[in-house]
Formats: structure tokens, C-alpha cells, sequence
């Protein structure tokens, strides 16, 4: 089995975050390293995906600024989203060639490691087999998103699972261009900690991706 890193950043602000994961690409690009699957919490942010549309963020900069809320464009898939305190943001750093060179593989078991982690807490999730509707739903709600990006078969970006978010900074965006409700593990009823989710994850994407979860490096002190 392929030996998997797991690294927990802790609280850290979306552009210190990035810059790690693009220090892990290059890596990858080189051939160092070994595949490591971050996780972070960020304050708030909205970020835009290369296929975003501006009239998705109902707000202006000035307006989200004033509101502590970040903005960043960004060059993974998919439209806008919103990333909080209370989500569990997971970025995979993997070279698909050693599993598939595989797009829509790749992005379907993302999913997939997401519906049985949520399974582990008696929540049953599902994916929507429609165009626009990716990602992770409950009973019609979506509880977490899911934007990538894939270079020389390196991905980076991921996921953001929606733990015990406060769902009112939504408001703020069209979630990923869609006029559809947003939920949380909370607002289901589960009371599982950012931990037991962060573990529920790490063995369902071991499992799913076929790694052996060979390091789990300590929470790092957030970087400005």
C-alpha cells in the first residue's frame, strides 16, 4: 500500500494555506515526497473556482471585508463557495498516476470518501447524479462541496465538510451557483467533534484510495 501523510494546520487564513499546498505540488511535480492529505480550518473566506460567476457572491469585497470575511479567486474547479470555522477543509496532494489518470474517478471516490465518512456518524448522504449538483447532499441540503485542481496529474485543493458551521455566512454567496439549502453535521443532529470527523475521513480515504496512514505530523502554529 502507498504510504499516505496526514498534516493537521490547524486555524490558518486561506492564502497561508495555499502556499503550502503549492510548495506540495511542486514537490510531487519533482518526484519528493510522499502524498499527504492536509486538513485546515480557515477564517472566514469566500473563494471563487475558474468557472465561478462573479453575480454569485452577493456581496461586495468592501461588504465582505467589513463583515472579516477574506476573498480570493482560485484555480480549482467549480463556482463559489465559502470556507468557516466549523468546517473540516481537507486538501489532498496525491500523483494520480500512481492510482488513475482518472479526472471524474478522482473527483467521484472524493465524494464517495466523504458519504462513508458521514455513514461512521448514522448520517446518510448521497451524491446527486446531475450536472451542477456535485459534491456531497442530505435529504436535499448540501453538507459538503467539493472543488479540485489537477496539474501533471498533481491534485491540490479538495473539500469542505460542514461540521459545526455557522450556516448564516452563506448568506453572503450563491453556494456553488446553486439557489439550494446548506446543512451541517450540527444541524442534523450529530454531535461528532472536528476530530472524530478529521479520523472518520482519514480511514475512509485510506481505505477507499488503497494508502497505509503512515505519519500524522502535529497541529502546526498558524501562519499570517
Amino acid at each position: 500500500m502507498r504510504p499516505l501523510e496526514i498534516v493537521d494546520l490547524g486555524r490558518m487564513r486561506y492564502a497561508a494555506a495555499l502556499r503550502i499546498q503549492q510548495e506540495l505540488v511542486e514537490q510531487r511535480k519533482r518526484g519528493d515526497g510522499i502524498d499527504t492529505l492536509l486538513y485546515v480550518e480557515h477564517p472566514h473566506v469566500v473563494t471563487v473556482g475558474r468557472n465561478g460567476k462573479q453575480q454569485h457572491v452577493l456581496a461586495s469585497e468592501e461588504i465582505l471585508a467589513r463583515s472579516g470575511i477574506d476573498f480570493y479567486e482560485t484555480d480549482r474547479g467549480g463556482d463559489v463557495t465559502y470556507h468557516g470555522p466549523g468546517q473540516v477543509v481537507g486538501y489532498p496532494i496525491l500523483d494520480l498516476k500512481a492510482w488513475k489518470r482518472d479526472v471524474h474517478a478522482y473527483f467521484s471516490e472524493i465524494e464517495q470518501v466523504l458519504i462513508d465518512a458521514l455513514a461512521q456518524f448514522g448520517i446518510q448522504a448521497e451524491r446527486i447524479a446531475e450536472r451542477g449538483y456535485e459534491g456531497v447532499w442530505v435529504n436535499g441540503a448540501k453538507v459538503a462541496a467539493i472543488g479540485i485542481h489537477i496539474s501533471r496529474w498533481i491534485s491540490s485543493h479538495g473539500f469542505a465538510l460542514n461540521v459545526d458551521t455557522d450556516l448564516s455566512y452563506f448568506k453572503y454567496i450563491v453556494p456553488c451557483g446553486l439557489t439550494k439549502p446548506v446543512c451541517s453535521l450540527r444541524s442534523l443532529g450529530c454531535g461528532a467533534t472536528r476530530a472524530e470527523v478529521m479520523s472518520a475521513v482519514t480511514t475512509s480515504f485510506a481505505r477507499i484510495f488503497g494508502y497505509e496512514v503512515v505519519t500524522a505530523i502535529p497541529e502546526l502554529q498558524e501562519i499570517p
